[in-house]
């Protein structure tokens, strides 16, 4: 009789070789760093044209991190290899193999996100230093202002740019986990970190307001601002709102996880 071996260390080993050998996760980690990189300067190169022919109302206004906003496009790209981190298993029926070897899902859930979590940081930090210089490169060629990474708040923003991202692909994760289905996961990911927040404006201006400082994707957007909203929540409270929400939704998720037949 085989002795099925449920160490942690083992079950996050099996997690790396399943993540490393979908085909997913090479497209959609290039497609992170094409968005990401790519948008930053696209983005930079149009704001320093908008910058060089502005009036000085403009110029004031002007917003030397605005390449790093290319990670509205990006945290889909993350955030889609999140959610099919655990709906591939259930699509293909491979969940029912997995939950064989390791009765324990709350193990199983963990070592999930762990080595998704850990890969997503890596990547997102990547793709949010390397956008930041090519963003501020692009601007500085422009002839419009521009930082370095020693100034007041531009390390934060730059390194803001992966600890967001891997907090939005954990979010596809608990989605995944929770929905069971590629298409309505997805879906919700995308409606709570761009649907929502582009809809705010248009509200009433108490719930405008309120949705705009404690929605949680919105409010972990703040670490990613040079210069903090003076209305709005701080950096690291904005970025601590977002993980706080991504871990109930995660408990939600694994208490589901725990409670189903499969």
């Amino acid at each position: 009789m085989t002795v099925v071996d449920h160490r942690l260390p083992r079950v996050f080993h099996s997690e790396w070789t399943k993540l490393v050998s979908l085909r997913s996760t090479a497209y959609t980690l290039a497609s992170t760093a094409v968005c990401g990189v790519g948008l930053a300067f696209l983005i930079s190169a149009g704001q320093a044209t908008e910058y060089t022919s502005g009036d000085a109302a403009a110029r004031a206004e002007f917003d030397p991190a605005i390449g790093l906003r290319s990670i509205l496009i990006a945290q889909l790209t993350l955030g889609v290899l999140g959610v099919l981190v655990v709906t591939s298993e259930w699509s293909t029926g491979m969940m029912r193999t997995s939950l064989v070897a390791v009765p324990r899902r709350g193990g199983l859930l963990a070592a999930k996100a762990g080595v998704f979590g850990g890969v997503a940081l890596i990547v997102g930090e990547l793709v949010g230093f390397v956008a930041f210089l090519v963003g501020q490169r692009t601007l500085a060629d422009g002839g419009a202002p521009h930082l370095g990474l020693g100034e007041p708040g531009a390390l934060r923003a730059a390194a803001g740019y992966g600890l967001y991202l891997a907090a939005i692909g954990l979010l596809g994760v608990a989605l995944g986990t929770l929905l069971r289905s590629t298409a309505g996961a997805l879906a919700t990911l995308v409606g709570a970190t761009l649907l929502i927040p582009a809809f705010t404006p248009a509200l009433p201006t108490a719930l405008a307001d309120f949705l705009q400082t404690w929605w949680p994707p919105t409010a972990g957007l703040g670490i990613l601002a040079v210069t903090p909203e003076p209305h709005g929540l701080g950096p690291w409270a904005g970025f601590g709102v977002l993980l706080g929400s991504v871990a109930v939704v995660t408990a939600i998720a694994a208490v589901v996880f725990r409670r189903r037949d499969v």
